[in-house]
């Protein structure tokens, strides 16, 4: 019987009493865990730091690790941050409500606790309806990072977040699975110069298309100090087995023994292994939209799949297309061992 309450709900009409009881819960401190159309979140009230203490604790998060701040309409941005400037509203007018969020100077009601004592914030408006009236009814913005243990892998579904923090929040909404399966695009709007700090749905490319201007991506290692966005750790979004990326240039050095999932985003290596049944299954991905939406899934799958040991992935390949989903990829996982060994035993 899990401690949690879960709350199940319409995502095109959800019942009024499921969020004002949400609502009330975020007012008086406490934490609800929503759908957006990434993933599901761990929301406090972005304004309180007691609360949103709670959040870092519920998940195990480290303190230099930020949190987004959402919010239900463009104009309420106003109150989270100092400056808004063309760019900011430019690309708000295209890509708001959605998956994109925006660092930008905060305002003062918005405390240390939630940037990680910079003094930036991330802000965005989610498409969901769910999520979008709990905000209004709250009356406050709601930080909300993934509703996950620290590192781990992100919820698509309210039972990915019930298996990782049941006793630890105090409602969740299941409004079911989420449309695309990984986080927002982070743009840091605060320089000079645009600068995606986490790659999502919404590439670095049609960012740069919409602003008439380069765009640059962040590409060297970030200092824990650092982090001005959530998602930049080097091991995040893993599972709790051993998970590991195969070179599909080097793909004939593919796993043997043990039992373990085989997914291959993007084009099919040649030749697919088609001898003895040594994977429990095959999951194949040949666009970025189907891989997104499936990749946390399956990595939650092996975490509870009792005949599963490992879980083996061959990337999909550099292209700007993929970027999202091989930033994940490279954070969930570690090389296969090819020079070591032809198994993983011994080298987790």
């Amino acid at each position: 019987m899990p401690n949690t309450r879960v709350i199940p709900v319409d995502p095109d009409d959800p019942d009024p009493l499921a969020i004002a009881e949400a609502a009330e819960i975020i007012r008086s401190g406490g934490l609800v865990a929503f759908a957006t159309e990434t993933v599901y979140g761990l929301g406090a009230d972005a304004t309180n730091p007691e609360a949103v203490a709670r959040i870092f604790e519920a998940k195990g998060r480290p303190s230099t690790n930020p949190l987004i701040v959402h919010i239900a309409y463009r104009d309420e941005a106003a109150a989270c941050v100092s400056r808004w400037p063309d760019r900011a509203e430019l690309l708000a007018d295209r890509f708001w409500p959605g998956p994109l969020t925006l660092v930008l100077p905060r305002s003062p009601i918005i405390p240390d606790i939630v940037t990680a004592g910079h003094d930036t914030v991330g802000v965005r408006v989610p498409r969901p309806k769910v999520a979008r009236k709990l905000i209004r009814a709250a009356g406050r913005p709601i930080a909300a990072p993934s509703a996950n243990r620290s590192t781990g892998v992100s919820p698509t579904a309210a039972e990915h977040v019930l298996e990782d923090l049941d006793g630890k929040v105090d409602l969740i909404l299941d409004s079911g699975w989420t449309a695309i399966g990984l986080e927002s695009s982070v743009l840091d709007l605060s320089g000079p110069r645009p600068i995606v700090l986490r790659p999502g749905q919404i590439t670095q490319e049609l960012l740069a298309s919409t602003l008439g201007e380069p765009v640059d991506r962040l590409e060297s290692h970030v200092e824990a100090s650092d982090f001005r966005s959530p998602g930049l750790m080097s091991v995040h979004y893993a599972p709790r087995k051993p998970a590991y990326r195969i070179d599909r240039d080097r793909f004939f050095a593919h796993p043997v023994g043990g039992r373990y999932l085989l997914i291959s985003i993007g084009p099919l290596p040649e030749p697919w292994p088609r001898g003895p049944a040594r994977h429990t299954s095959h999951v194949r991905h040949h666009s970025p939209t189907s891989a997104a939406r499936s990749l946390y899934h399956h990595l939650h799958h092996l975490d509870r799949a009792p005949d599963l040991d490992y879980l083996a992935i061959i990337p999909p390949p550099d292209e700007p297309r993929w970027r999202a989903v091989r930033d994940r990829i490279w954070r969930a996982t570690r090389p296969w061992p090819v020079e070591e060994s032809t198994s993983p035993e011994g080298n987790a």
